[in-house]
């Protein structure tokens, strides 16, 4: 007798060799016992040192890899990441629209690890008006919630602040990520812009890191897959993410990967 296995899916751009994107994203489904699917957005070349080129797909191309997955596999939570042009989220927001994507986790990637920009300014307005609405959960880090509320966010209550505002423009949830943050905490703060729950975790000191936002979110969605309510599902990503990267591989010479399978090889 077959078992049916929860059906995840991510819609990012796939990373050559740094650990992070749709490969990061799969690695988390597998890990979290999902069957995991993927519409690529952009291919890039890339490793653990740095991004040295990126090829984005056309929207059609992307809505047809959606479609394929959609009319045959289907999906129980969904996740995006690095969707490259506005053209591409208001695709993507169209197809959530229709109520064929339930349990969007969008993972709002703007900003690269070297705070470098990722996406222009038509595109972080298109993803205010027509996709974030449609989230179930938002999970920016510092400086995409600095982008999204347009000031700087140094205190808690900046933090809450701004939750809030995120929340106002739709999305049900939002994580405010705290990697970013100073401290010898991190803590990721959860919002439906009324309760506030926190998740503590001891920051360890490692460059290892790249990957842990993509990685977050798609054990948002792993969970959210087998049932569990938002607030369980983040408290779940956030204890997942610490233990990868508490248990990461020395791999590359710059930022390097997080070891997703972890509980298999610790």
């Amino acid at each position: 007798m077959s078992t049916r296995l929860p059906r995840s899916m991510t819609i990012a751009g796939s990373d050559s060799g740094a650990g992070a994107g749709l490969q990061a994203d799969l690695k988390t489904f597998a890990a979290l016992q999902t069957f995991g699917t993927s519409a690529v957005t952009a291919v890039t070349a890339q490793n653990t040192r740095g991004v040295f080129g990126v090829e984005v797909m056309s929207p059609a191309f992307v809505l047809a890899q959606i479609d394929a997955i959609l009319d045959d596999i289907g999906v129980d939570a969904a996740k995006t990441g690095m969707l490259a042009t506005a053209e591409i989220v208001a695709a993507v927001a169209e197809r959530v629209r229709r109520g064929d994507i339930p349990n969007l986790v969008v993972d709002p990637v703007m900003v690269a690890t070297s705070r470098d920009r990722l996406l222009t300014d038509d595109a972080v307005d298109t993803y205010r008006r027509e996709l974030i609405p449609r989230a179930l959960v938002l999970t920016p880090n510092l400086d995409e919630a600095e982008i999204l509320v347009g000031r700087e966010l140094r205190t808690d209550e900046a933090i809450r602040d701004a939750a809030r505002q995120i929340v106002d423009l739709g999305t049900r949830w939002v994580v405010m990520k705290g990697g970013h943050r100073p401290g010898g905490e991190v803590v990721d703060v959860l919002s439906d812009g009324k309760e506030f729950l926190e998740f503590r975790h001891p920051r360890i000191e490692t460059t290892s890191t790249h990957g842990t936002g993509c990685t977050l979110a798609a054990a948002t969605v792993a969970r959210l897959a087998h049932g569990d309510s938002v607030p369980d599902a983040v408290r779940a990503a956030t204890d997942y993410v610490h233990g990868a990267i508490a248990n990461a591989p020395a791999i590359g010479h710059g930022h390097g990967p997080l070891q997703h399978f972890w509980r298999w090889y610790s």
